[in-house]
This record gives C-alpha cells, sequence and structure tokens, in this order.
C-alpha cells in the first residue's frame, strides 16, 4: 500500500507534540485504501503510528502522482495488523502493518507537491523523501489549505437499473464525527476517489442501511406514503432518490406497506446485530493476540537498537561477575592451584580495574539491574576487600588507569547517555575529583597508561563507534587528539608492551573483530599487528613477562568464549591451556 520510508523512519516526536500524520499510497492501492477506510505503513513506522488516537487529522500522499489528499481523520488508535492481509491478495500477510482506521473530514481537492511541500519543508531530508509525522503548526496549516479548496456534496446518486423504477430511501444521517468502526456503513470513503462506474456494486449495502435508518423513523412516526412524498417535494434533507432513466409524468411512486417493511428491517437488524456481536468477539480476540505479538516484535527491536548503548548484564554472565587475580607462571596454565578467586562484596560486570599502593581497586561497573558507583579495593596482604569513596555518577563499560598513585576513572556511560567525564581518585583527600575531561564521548572505551601519561582510544560516542584516540599528560593537563586508529572499534582492550599500546579485538559497528593495531608514541602513527586467533570482545587482557594475554570474551553471535590467547613479539599468537578460567566476559583483568 505505502511506499517504504526507509532511510529515516521517523522523526520521533512525543505524543502530546504529535498534531497529524500522512500516510502514504500508489496509483494502484489508493481506491483500496479508501473503500476500506484504511490506511498502512510498514512496520518500522509504528514506533508513531502507535501514538494515533480517533480523531487526530490524517493525510493521504500519493506516490504516483506526488499529490496529498484530505482531509481525514482517525476513527480508531494505531494499532497493528488490523487488517493483516490488506493490499494483498490474500496469500500472504500485509507489508503495511502498522495500520489506522480512517473516515473523512472533508472532502476537498489534492494538494500537489509545490503546494504543500513549503509548510512540510522542516519534514524534507532528501529532495523527494519526507517524514511522516506533523507537528501541530504544520497540521493546521495543511488543513487551512486544503479546506480552501473543500468539494461540495455530490447532488445525485446512481439509479437502479434492474427495477426500472424510481425508489425513494431515507437518507443517512451524516454525524460521521460520532460514530466509529460501524457495520451500517458509516464513514464512506472520498467519493471523488472512486469511480463512479463502480457505485452500482454498492447498492446493495446503501439499501440495507436505508432501510435500517427507516426502521428507526418507524419506531417513533409511520410515514404514509402521502407524508414521504410531501416531505420529498419539500426538499427536506433527511431523504435521497435513486432515479430511474427518464421517469414519465404518469408513472406514480411505489412503496411498500409499513407492515411489510416493518418485519423485512425487523429480520434484517437481527441479522446486523448478531454480526456486529460475532465480529465483536473476534476483533478482541485477534486484538489481544495481536498486541501480544506487537509488543513482542518490539522489544526485540529495542534491543536490537539499543543493546550497544544499554549494555545491562544478563543472568547468564552473572556467574562470572568475579574479579580474577592472577599469579604469573612460566606457561600461565591458570590452573585453579595456581589462582586464587575472591569474590568481592557485591556482583559487578562492566567494571574497571586498576591497582594503587598494592591494591587493587574496582569501580563502576552494573549487577544487571543498576549502575553502580560503589568502589572497593582488595588488600592481598590482608586477604580481604574493603569499601574506598564512591565514584560521583553512576557509570559502566568505562575504562581506568594509574599515574602518579592516583586512579582515573575515565568515560563510560549509564544506558542512557555517554560520558566525556574523567574523574581521579587523591587518597590525600580521601575522593574523587572531577578533573579535565576527554575531547569526545566515549562508552565502552579503551585506556592505558605509558610513559606517565594516558591513553583513551575508541569507543562509543552514542551515535558511531570510533577510531579516534586522545591522550592526557598530568603536566600539560589537557587532553590532546592523536592519530586514528585505522579501524572503528569499541569493547575492546589496551594492553602496553615493550614501549607500545596495543589495541586488541573489540566491536567494530557491525562485528566482532580480531585486529590487532600497534601504537608508537615515537613514530606518532598505527600500525597493524598480526590479529589474533579468534574475533572477540568484551575480553580481559594483561601483560605477564613480555607478553599479552587475552582472556574470554564474546565472539561474534553472542557466544561467550572460555579460550586463552598469548602473544609475544616475534612469535606471534598461540592459544595456551586454561583449565581454570571458563567461559567469561564484561571482565577486567589486572596483573599483580
Amino acid at each position: 500500500m505505502a511506499v517504504s520510508n526507509s532511510h529515516v523512519s521517523s522523526r520521533n516526536l512525543q505524543k502530546s507534540y504529535l498534531g497529524g500524520v500522512i500516510f502514504g499510497c500508489k496509483k494502484s492501492t489508493i481506491k483500496e485504501c479508501l473503500a476500506k477506510q484504511l490506511f498502512g505503513l510498514p512496520a518500522q513506522h509504528f514506533l508513531y503510528v502507535r501514538k494515533v488516537d480517533p480523531g487526530l487529522p490524517l493525510f493521504l500522499f500519493n506516490y504516483t502522482d506526488r499529490k496529498l489528499h484530505g482531509i481525514f481523520e482517525a476513527a480508531s488508535p494505531g494499532m497493528m495488523n488490523i487488517n493483516p492481509y490488506g493490499w494483498t491478495d490474500g496469500s500472504e500477510r500485509t507489508s503495511y502493518p502498522a495500520q489506522v482506521q480512517i473516515r473523512v473530514r472533508m472532502q476537498c481537492q489534492p494538494l500537489n507537491e509545490e503546494k504543500f511541500k513549503p509548510i512540510i519543508a522542516a519534514n524534507y531530508y532528501t529532495p523527494h523523501h519526507f517524514w511522516f509525522e506533523l507537528d501541530h503548526s504544520q497540521a493546521s496549516k495543511l488543513i487551512a489549505l486544503l479546506s480552501s479548496m473543500a468539494i461540495a456534496p455530490r447532488a445525485c446518486v446512481p439509479q437502479n437499473r434492474e427495477n426500472q423504477r424510481t425508489i425513494f430511501l431515507p437518507l443517512l444521517k451524516r454525524n460521521r464525527m460520532e460514530e466509529d468502526n460501524s457495520l451500517d456503513g458509516d464513514d464512506r470513503p472520498l467519493e471523488s476517489h472512486l469511480d463512479m462506474k463502480d457505485v452500482d456494486q454498492d447498492e446493495k449495502s446503501l439499501i440495507l442501511m436505508a432501510l435500517k435508518e427507516l426502521a428507526i423513523n418507524h419506531e417513533h412516526q409511520d410515514f404514509s406514503s402521502t407524508d414521504y412524498e410531501n416531505e420529498l417535494a419539500t426538499g427536506g434533507d433527511r431523504h435521497c432518490s435513486f432515479i430511474g432513466e427518464q421517469m414519465s409524468s404518469e408513472e406514480k411512486i411505489e412503496t411498500c406497506s409499513s407492515s411489510r417493511c416493518q418485519s423485512i428491517i425487523n429480520e434484517l437488524i437481527k441479522e446486523v446485530a448478531e454480526l456486529k456481536a460475532f465480529k465483536t468477539e473476534q476483533t478482541l480476540k485477534m486484538k489481544e493476540l495481536e498486541q501480544k505479538l506487537v509488543d513482542a516484535e518490539a522489544e526485540i527491536q529495542r534491543l536490537k537498537e539499543h543493546c550497544l548503548m544499554v549494555q545491562s548484564p544478563n543472568n547468564d554472565t552473572k556467574e562470572c561477575m568475579y574479579e580474577k587475580l592472577l599469579e604469573s607462571s612460566d606457561e600461565l596454565h591458570l590452573d585453579p592451584s595456581e589462582s586464587i578467586y575472591l569474590p568481592m562484596s557485591s556482583a559487578r560486570s562492566y567494571a574497571s580495574a586498576a591497582m594503587l599502593n598494592g591494591e587493587l581497586y574496582i569501580f563502576g561497573g552494573g549487577d544487571g539491574n543498576s549502575w553502580h558507583n560503589t568502589v572497593e579495593s582488595y588488600s592481598p596482604a590482608n586477604d580481604e576487600w574493603t569499601s574506598r569513596p564512591s565514584l560521583n555518577g553512576t557509570k559502566g563499560s568505562l575504562a581506568g588507569a594509574t599515574i602518579d598513585n592516583k586512579i582515573f576513572a575515565i568515560g563510560g556511560g549509564n544506558g542512557l547517555e555517554c560520558f566525556s567525564d574523567v574523574e581521579m581518585l587523591d587518597l590525600d583527600i580521601g575522593k574523587w575529583i572531577r578533573t579535565r575531561s576527554m575531547l569526545q564521548k566515549r562508552f565502552a572505551l579503551a585506556a592505558a597508561e605509558l610513559n606517565g601519561v594516558l591513553y583513551a582510544t575508541g569507543g562509543y560516542d552514542g551515535n558511531e563507534y570510533m577510531n579516534s584516540a586522545e591522550r592526557f599528560d598530568p603536566r600539560e593537563h589537557y587532553w590532546t587528539k592523536i592519530a586514528n586508529m585505522n579501524r572503528r572499534r569499541g569493547c575492546h582492550s589496551l594492553a602496553v608492551l615493550n614501549g607500545k599500546l596495543y589495541a586488541l579485538g573489540g566491536f567494530d559497528g557491525s562485528a566482532m573483530v580480531p585486529s590487532i593495531e600497534v601504537y608508537d608514541p615515537r613514530l606518532g602513527s598505527w600500525m597493524s599487528g598480526e590479529p589474533m586467533k579468534l574475533s572477540r570482545g568484551y575480553l580481559g587482557a594483561a601483560v605477564v613477562k613480555e607478553a599479552i594475554y587475552v582472556i574470554g570474551g564474546v565472539k561474534n553471535g553472542s557466544e561467550i568464549v572460555d579460550t586463552v590467547e598469548r602473544f609475544k613479539e616475534g612469535q606471534g599468537w598461540e592459544e595456551i591451556n586454561s583449565r581454570a578460567i571458563g567461559k567469561r566476559c564484561f571482565m577486567s583483568v589486572v596483573t599483580v
């Protein structure tokens, strides 16, 4: 039915700011839109179609001739799959499930694009494509422009060729604004958009509607054929006629007796009531099932779109939410007898870690329900955890490093926004102090200290993953941009080996990557290194005895891995035995 507005789906106006909606059609579908009084858009447009309430102004844009039709209004809330097979031959489900039932508010001449484009100029994101959401000002101006081109109601109706005589029937009441979703035929489509040659096909439904109106009239007054004829002669607006071909002056008006008409009408009313009851029951069942499906689809879509930002830990990873201290050994087999598992006071992931004065500090992160600002430290000498001053704000997926006996907590986010903030823990005053912010917001970044300088790389700024990097020298007390990495990456690790920075793996915006980049401060540029054997992000990395170890992480497909790889200059990457690691991710690894 509608042409997909796929480049940018919506303006994402709040419901209170939504003044109207434009729906789309083509020459081949406009008749069905108007005849069925149903407009629809592709599923991605449901984000704002669901905000439509009855009475909201609607417009119909024909992509074929690029004309705007109106004025319509919503006769139902915006829902998914009011007609699951709309604009199809019935063999497959509709491509336009974001639907709303409509009625005609005012019949007007359609507007050429050059006439309405100035009103919605702010909605155009390409020369020929525009957002369908209208604010109140735009909707009011379109209504005013269309109203100036209103069409007078048609005075004639088609003849009944089957009987070749004149039949006089009551005209249906035109209070369209108060009657929604009626089986009686109210809310007829805009006649100017239908082929008048096809009206004969609708005579039965017109007669049915007229008979019902007649029955209602009979409840109050039994019109005689003479009274009826007199009322028509005075031009009363409650009646209309089906006029035959060239009626002679002698031909008389034929009417049925009141008793016979009443009997027929009572039968019809009974059948209509039964149909209404059946339709109501089926509609309620369908709406309940469709709403469950819509809710599930919306939740899936929301998670897909925001998982990179929200980063909330799931239940599968809670058992992995312990910090691991590694004792170095020649082979680093990570046997349980050579490793110490130290449960913290609370489970957390997406946290950062740093060493200070022989103690391990853990800060930030989350527990699957909320983000933390808490900080705790572990003393190997006393074998205990101690609470420390909290960060100034809750955050996760941040980075940490130590310079000049001070710990820096860098960037991160809280599921709603990304941060460029940097905080510094000064034990002399016993609290975290806000210091100079980075040049860019960075969520899921990696940072490290090299030669007394702090480096921050990559991450997510709320819009995209980045390849930029910057440095902070405490002696200069400001951040400076350095050369960009060759590839965008976040959720990666940064390790220092032999005076160089190694950016390891991560997520490039579409997939986990195995690639490695090496930064030499003396050259001021990044070089591609030998890639890891496995693509992974959310990994842990540490340097032990002139070798980089990467541990666990997530590979493509959200699979958590338990493998460990080791890199030595001149020898490349190799996978090593790791009996004690198990599957884990969203962790920090620190060498003691």
